[in-house]
């Protein structure tokens, strides 16, 4: 008979007892705040509970995705979250609405909630007067007419292609004094000879997408005015990055690249994809 004082990590214990369907999904409870131990938030997916401790999760969860913690921690870095207050919005590649939530969140007026999909987008935000749904839209040939307005702030999640693509149309719609956040995720962005069983881990690799995208963005009238890495890894254990664009002002040193970079590896160093 297992002894229950022995102690096991509390991600796992929540798969084992079925509270959740996957170990990814028990660490975004457990980041939330969503899981008590013995009547005690925990939000350390890695800390290590008896077996025979009382685990309950709130069925409340408070975001829609873990996109939604990404760009809180983005804008947090960026230190913009006062920025956005009564602004106009769109959200490009809002999937279940993480990114939509998050600017609702810090005030925004207006959302236009784009994705190709159809039928992702949350109940909670779908319903919400401030948001506008815009689905089975490909984000690639968004224009001016597709919203009717120009808008203020940009925020991008893309899978599948690169964010260069999208660039042209996110000019269209962008006013002059916006603003562009976008997840810049290395799976996505490298050759496919540099990616391996769709993870991108060299530190290499991760300096040359953001170099390339740098140019690129560069290249097309914009300014890099702040570069971070998300602190949750992508699907697989992907680390990604966060670029904060304009259409004015001035790009921050590109040697501040490499100093991300080695942030991001050194905050991953020892942890398990899931944390």
């Amino acid at each position: 008979m297992a002894d229950p004082s022995k102690k096991k990590r509390l991600d796992l214990l929540l798969v084992e007892r079925k509270l959740v369907e996957s170990r990814e999904k028990a660490k975004l409870e457990i980041m939330l705040g969503n899981v008590k131990v013995n009547g005690e938030t925990i939000k350390k997916p890695s800390k290590l509970v008896r077996k025979d401790a009382v685990i309950s999760l709130i069925e409340n969860q408070k975001y829609v995705s873990r996109g939604a913690l990404k760009l809180k921690g983005a804008l947090e870095d960026f230190q913009i979250t006062e920025e956005l207050k009564g602004k106009i919005a769109c959200d490009m590649g809002a999937s279940t609405g993480g990114f939509t939530q998050i600017l609702l969140e810090f005030g925004v007026r207006k959302v236009y909630a784009i994705d190709v999909g159809y039928g992702l987008l949350h109940w909670k935000l779908r319903k919400d007067p401030k948001v506008v749904v815009l689905e089975r839209t490909n984000a690639r040939y968004v224009c001016f007419e597709t919203l009717g307005e120009m808008v203020d702030v940009i925020t991008c999640d893309l899978s599948f292609i690169s964010v260069c693509k999208v660039v042209p149309a996110m000019l269209s719609i962008l006013k002059d004094d916006g603003r562009i956040i976008t997840l810049i995720k290395p799976q996505f962005e490298a050759e496919k000879e540099k990616v391996r069983k769709g993870v991108v881990r060299d530190r290499e690799i991760h300096i040359y997408v953001l170099e390339k995208i740098w140019d690129f963005m560069e290249d097309s009238g914009l300014k890099i005015v702040g570069l971070t890495f998300s602190k949750l890894r992508g699907p697989k254990g992907n680390i990604e990055f966060f670029m904060h664009l304009r259409k004015k002002g001035k790009s921050i040193p590109r040697f501040g690249i490499t100093k991300v970079v080695d942030e991001a590896h050194s905050f991953f160093e020892g942890k398990t994809k899931y944390g």
